[in-house]
């Protein structure tokens, strides 16, 4: 998922059982997994000796964290790539529908290279093939060029993350994979803080161009490090089941899902892809402090994410997402009406960090409305069109509107847009079907 990735107990809940479960993210299988022996096979002392595997963790977080860090690596870069290669603010934004549209067809087609190929092979693919793309197109003159690169780049990328838990659940004892996902899945809010304030720092040495190669090799070398040291699963995961596809998409709860996945993932990474241009061209902003106020932005946002996870289990996964719907659209929408230096950043701060709030209330959410026999592939289908809309089409339309109207109009729609979501979850529409689904599936267990 290019997108955003969030670690709480549901979503911990949900990517376990994605890991053990026959239908899986990307089609990854259960004979790729370590089965579960039962307590009273193994003595409770043998499995407390158990260590916790810190490197090869590690490994996965560094792999992950390179894979997101050089696709947001754009977003602090584009005021730079507008200038040089004479965009517009649109085809500016439509650069990230194109890796969106890559991501998502690279994670959905990754259950199919991981079944040719092997989870470890699988990484090994999604970590070389970015690197070498992003040195090619560190060298492309036009936007022809650009626009094919950057598809192909959000394919290979996309590759990685049903592998990467697979290969995780399966190097990790079953008792530390909360400890070993919470640690994976910091590596994607970290590269939102550090994207912009590396591209900065590397600025001040580098045209932009060269930035680009500083995390393209860095990738490549983690890539042959793992050739080289990783261990990896090297079982083939089996085809995803086509029929459990379409029983899932005729049920209206998942696209009312992938509504609010849609509006929240847009209210995430498409401000924060759109925010630098914002700021460098209506705040009048400088190059510079607009990427230090994006970076440091989302530093609070990793705090809040914890404690959105004992606000959806206090109040409920419904009221946890009205009140991030009805602050973070407010929040969104005010970025397009109060104007200034010290105004916006403030604004920009409370955003980010109402943002963080989503995403432990929408896996919740998903677990609590889908049984799990459908659980895993749900989340699938719900993220990745939450990821193309939110993270592709939103900051492109953004970026139109900017061109017709000004960044402010974009945020403003957006923000409305986001409170508009309000009364359909209130309503308690985003349960429809869900019911009948849950005991259709819980006869066929009877």
């Amino acid at each position: 998922m290019t997108g955003p990735s969030f670690t709480t107990p549901a979503l911990q809940e949900i990517l376990c059982l994605h890991a053990r479960s026959p239908i899986t993210l990307g089609g990854a299988r259960t004979s790729d997994m370590p089965t579960d022996v039962p307590d009273d096979v193994v003595p409770p002392n043998a499995r407390k000796t158990l260590p916790f595997p810190i490197v090869p963790v590690l490994f996965l977080t560094g792999i992950f964290y390179l894979n997101f860090t050089a696709r947001v690596i754009f977003s602090p870069l584009l005021p730079l790539l507008e200038r040089e290669l004479a965009l517009t603010h649109g085809e500016a934004g439509s650069l990230f529908l194109l890796i969106q549209l890559g991501y998502c067809a690279g994670l959905l087609g990754s259950g199919f290279v991981s079944w040719r190929l092997n989870h470890r092979r699988t990484i090994l693919l999604s970590s070389l093939t970015p690197g070498v793309l992003l040195l090619i197109l560190s060298r492309s003159t036009t936007l022809a060029g650009m626009r094919a690169g950057l598809l192909l780049f959000g394919a290979a990328a996309g590759l990685y993350l049903p592998s990467g838990i697979a290969t995780l659940t399966a190097e990790v004892p079953r008792e530390h994979w909360g400890k070993a996902l919470a640690i994976h899945e910091l590596a994607p809010n970290l590269g939102y803080i550090s994207a912009p304030l590396l591209a900065e720092a590397l600025l001040r040495l580098l045209p932009w161009r060269g930035v680009l190669t500083v995390p393209a090799a860095l990738t490549i070398l983690m890539g042959i490090c793992f050739l080289v040291l990783g261990r990896g699963v090297g079982h083939r995961s089996e085809l995803p089941s086509f029929a459990t596809v379409i029983q899932i998409v005729r049920d209206p709860s998942v696209w009312v899902l992938a509504s609010l996945f849609s509006v929240g993932v847009g209210s995430t990474l498409g401000v924060y892809s759109m925010m630098p241009l914002f700021l460098v061209n209506e705040i009048r902003m400088e190059r510079e402090l607009a990427n230090t106020i994006v970076g440091l932005s989302r530093i609070p946002g990793i705090v809040v994410i914890f404690f959105s996870g004992l606000l959806v289990d206090r109040v409920g996964y419904r009221m946890a997402l009205a009140v991030f719907l009805a602050i973070t659209g407010t929040l969104t929408l005010l970025l397009g009406v109060v104007h200034g230096r010290v105004a916006t950043a403030v604004l920009v701060f409370l955003q980010s960090t109402s943002a963080g709030w989503f995403f432990p209330a929408a896996f919740s959410m998903i677990s609590t409305i889908f049984p799990p026999r459908f659980r895993n592939l749900a989340v699938s289908l719900v993220t990745v069109a939450g990821s193309l809309l939110g993270a592709g089409v939103i900051p492109s339309a953004i970026g139109y509107l900017a061109e017709l109207s000004s960044f402010s109009a974009g945020f403003i729609a957006l923000g409305a847009l986001t409170l508009a979501t309000l009364p359909l979850l209130l309503s308690g529409r985003a349960s429809t079907g869900v019911g009948d689904m849950s005991s259709r599936a819980g006869n066929r267990e009877r």
